[in-house]
């Protein structure tokens, strides 16, 4: 399978993806620098990393949403085809609306990091179909925009689509609407969380209880 990591001037995380897709689970990711956007249709999944594009300047994803990889990213996403965004990617993915909500600043106003503990809530999608639905796992986290909100409208009709993904069972939600931790788009293939799956695949940094998304994804490709 091969996953483009959509690289953005700024992201910090594209190595963490780089090393989980080729060194822990062997398949291929290569790097898109996000003028090369038109390269991802020739890809199977794409990876939008963490870190601080652009600067985070205006607020985390504002001026990503400007770049012409934007308009690719909605294209490939419109395919079906599975599209993650994590932390930073979470942040450029709710700002370009291609996913629901918006990140804000935490509840505490500062950047904070650690452990967070989360429930799967769909065990049934692209991503976490080799999870157990309410099982408990530990994922780093890394960030000062990870507060989710998302307006009781909206968040009526995901629930009714089950697009919540992710919830926090601890008190590590920064402010988030009902301790929402990741979610998916409507069509089920873009998946957006604030904890860093690719921070936990191997016992030697902690946990590998982010290394079943990465084999959901490749479940739902070979199937």
């Amino acid at each position: 399978m091969k996953f483009a990591i959509l690289v953005f001037p700024g992201s910090g995380c594209d190595v963490d993806m780089h090393h989980a897709i080729n060194e822990v689970l062997g398949e291929k990711a290569a790097y898109v620098w996000h003028l090369d956007s038109a390269e991802l249709a020739s890809y199977d999944a794409v990876l939008v990393p963490g870190g601080a594009a652009y600067g985070d300047y205006l607020r985390p994803g504002a001026l990503a949403k400007g770049s012409p990889a934007i308009e690719s990213l909605k294209t490939f996403a419109k395919t079906g085809k599975p599209v993650l965004g994590v932390g930073n990617g979470f942040q450029i993915l709710t700002e370009a609306h291609i996913l629901p909500g918006a990140l804000i600043q935490n509840k505490e106003l500062k950047f904070t990091s650690g452990t967070s503990k989360l429930a799967v809530q769909n065990a049934e999608s692209t991503f976490t179909s080799a999870y157990e639905k309410g099982q408990a796992l530990n994922i780093p986290f890394a960030h000062q925009y990870g507060n989710y909100f998302v307006d009781d409208s909206t968040l009526k009709t995901m629930k009714a689509n089950d697009q919540i993904v992710f919830t926090y069972t601890d008190s590590n939600d920064f402010g988030s609407t009902e301790k929402i931790a990741g979610v998916l788009n409507e069509q089920g293939n873009v998946l957006g969380m604030m904890p860093l799956p690719e921070r936990a695949i191997e016992e030697i940094i902690g946990s590998t209880d982010g290394l079943a998304l990465f084999k959901s994804i490749l479940k739902g490709w070979s199937a």
